[in-house]
Parts: C-alpha cells; sequence; structure tokens
C-alpha cells in the first residue's frame, strides 16, 4: 500500500496559511486532499473559510499541536487511517496547518516515532510562510518564528505586494535555512507543483544549497539564532572517521539541530553515501556509484540553534588533514 503524502503548512501568526490552504483546496489539481488544523478557542473559526472541499477536517482543541506531545495529532492520524480501512474515507493527501506559535519538530518526529504511523504516512515537504511586512521583527522577537523557517523545505513570501523589496530578507532567510528555495506568494497563488511532491524527507541527495547574494547596506545585520552551516570536504574521509564526527556532533548538539542532510564521498568505496536527519532521528544509506565525470565532494548542511560554526568546522576539517 502506497503511503500517503503530507504536507506540513506552518508560519507565524498572520503570515496567510489559511489564504493558502483555501488556494490549494480550490485548484483542479485532481487531488483528494484531507486537512487536520489546529486552532485556538473551543470553536473552530476557520472551517468556513477554508470550505468543505477538503475529505475531512479534524480540528485541535489544545490549541498548539505540539504541547501534548503530539499524542492528539496521534489519535487524528490514526481515525484518519481507520476512516481508510472502514472505506469511510478517501484521499491521497494530507495537509496539516499548524497554529503560528506551533514548533514544527515535535509535529515532524510523529512521521517517525510511531510505528503505523510511518508506515501508512509519508511525509513529504514543510512549507513555512514568511510575512514579508513585519518578517524582520517577528524574526528578532520571536524564537519560534527562526525555528519555522529552519525547519522549511519551502520557504513562502506572503504580502509581497505591499512589501515588495525583499532582498535583505531574503538574505537573511537563506542564511538561517540554506537549503529552502524562497518563492514568493500573493494572496495565496502558487503553482502547486512546487509545493507538492518535496521528497524532504526521503533519503536522497537533493540538496538546494542556495548562496546568499550579499546586499550592501549600511544597517546593522539581525541578529538569527537559526542559521546555516554548509561545509565541503575535497578529499574522501574514512568511514569510521566521519561516522565518529557525526555522532558527537549529535550527542553534543542534537537538541541544537533543527535539519541536516549530505551527501559523502569515502575513501575505499565507490558509492556516494546519504545522510539526512532532524534533531535525534538520523539515518544514512549507500547511493549509486560516483561518476567517472563527477567530482567526488562531499557536502553537508547543517540547520540549527546557536551551532558553534567554527568547531563544527574544524571537526570535519581535521579529516582531510
Amino acid at each position: 500500500m502506497k503511503p500517503i503524502a503530507v504536507t506540513i503548512l506552518t508560519g507565524f501568526l498572520g503570515s496567510g496559511k489559511t489564504t493558502l490552504l483555501r488556494h490549494i483546496l480550490n485548484e483542479n489539481h485532481g487531488y483528494k486532499i484531507a486537512v487536520i488544523e489546529n486552532e485556538f478557542g473551543e470553536v473552530p473559526i476557520d472551517n468556513t473559510i477554508i470550505g468543505d472541499r477538503a475529505s475531512r477536517i479534524t480540528t485541535l482543541s489544545n490549541g498548539c499541536i505540539c504541547c501534548s506531545i503530539s499524542n492528539e495529532l496521534e489519535n487524528a492520524l490514526l481515525d484518519l487511517i481507520d476512516g481508510i480501512d472502514n472505506d469511510q474515507l478517501e484521499f491521497d493527501r494530507l495537509i496539516i496547518e499548524c497554529t503560528g506559535m506551533a514548533d514544527p519538530g515535535p509535529i515532524t518526529q510523529t512521521f517517525f516515532a510511531h510505528e503505523v504511523i510511518c508506515q501508512r504516512f509519508l511525509l513529504d515537504g514543510i512549507l513555512t510562510l514568511v510575512d514579508a511586512v513585519h518578517a524582520d521583527q517577528q524574526l528578532t522577537q520571536f524564537p519560534i518564528a527562526q525555528a519555522q523557517v529552519g525547519y522549511a523545505d519551502r520557504i513562502l513570501l506572503t504580502k509581497t505586494d505591499v512589501a515588495p523589496d525583499t532582498d535583505a530578507l531574503s538574505q537573511r532567510l537563506q542564511l538561517m535555512n540554506a537549503r529552502a528555495p524562497i518563492y514568493k506568494v500573493v494572496n495565496g497563488d502558487i503553482d502547486l507543483s512546487i509545493l507538492f511532491d518535496i521528497e524532504g524527507f526521503v533519503l536522497n541527495d537533493k540538496l538546494n544549497v542556495t548562496t546568499p547574494t550579499p546586499v550592501f547596506r549600511r544597517i546593522a545585520q539581525p541578529q538569527n539564532n537559526i542559521q546555516s552551516i554548509v561545509v565541503y570536504l575535497d578529499k574522501p574521509v574514512e568511514l569510521m572517521q566521519i561516522s565518529d564526527v557525526m555522532e558527537n556532533l549529535l550527542l553534543t548538539f542534537a537538541d541544537n539541530l533543527l535539519r541536516y542532510k549530505g551527501i559523502l564521498s569515502i575513501k575505499d568505496d565507490t558509492r556516494r553515501l546519504l545522510f539526512q536527519g532532524v534533531q535525534r532521528l538520523y539515518n544514512a544509506d549507500w547511493d549509486r556509484d560516483w561518476q567517472p565525470d563527477e567530482e567526488r565532494k562531499s557536502t553537508l548542511v547543517f540547520i540549527g540553534i546557536n551551532l558553534p560554526e567554527e568547531e563544527i568546522r574544524t571537526k570535519f576539517a581535521e579529516l582531510e588533514s
């Protein structure tokens, strides 16, 4: 049975998540989409806004999915599975719309920590909406807004019709998350091919590393707690040595690491080694052979909170010495 693709829709308060969700549900895409949304308050206000195009809307009552260690989210997912198995529901995609103050981390880990859920659902990607009008203030004032950017597979800039000059903001976002491409969205209107089939949590070589273009302005650079570190190794490395470095990195900084992914060139092996992880959840596997005309260069991307960049770079650089 093919697992159902899941999209997590996150972003700070007022960033336009419901507007985007309404656009998705009303597009002529041919998908049958189920939605899980969570709200503040006892009365779900978004059901009337979203409409009845979703296969099922499950409103979570606690105001924040991650506050109950995802137990309520697990129950909602298991209810959807029961509905499918009992021929009461039929859908081929699932979207989870988070509240503006939700941490995507625990939500993400639900799809790897539960035996049944990880078999029946496949996390496709995390979409983070960023309000171009208020983003700088929100990112500086609220760590959760930065964390939402750090987890993203796609960053969607909203309200760019009101704030069209987004160069400085885009540079800041790229410094925080170097692997998530940035797209502009006005009133939720965007090509759905950008949002679906991302394969953000499939072990593959889609790194999408971007290099920020400098913006030469005489302004103070905003402080980011979330940052991206991209490490390149020009020489093949010993498998056990890089395994030790990675294990020590996870032991020391697992709680600070949000997302990480890479392609490794291993000494005395013709194959590429791929790895990826979310906080403490980590996996790696051998990929295809390096091609004769392909540069055997390792690329590692780490996105996290207050990471000691110099220490991390030094540890990996020692592998080439």
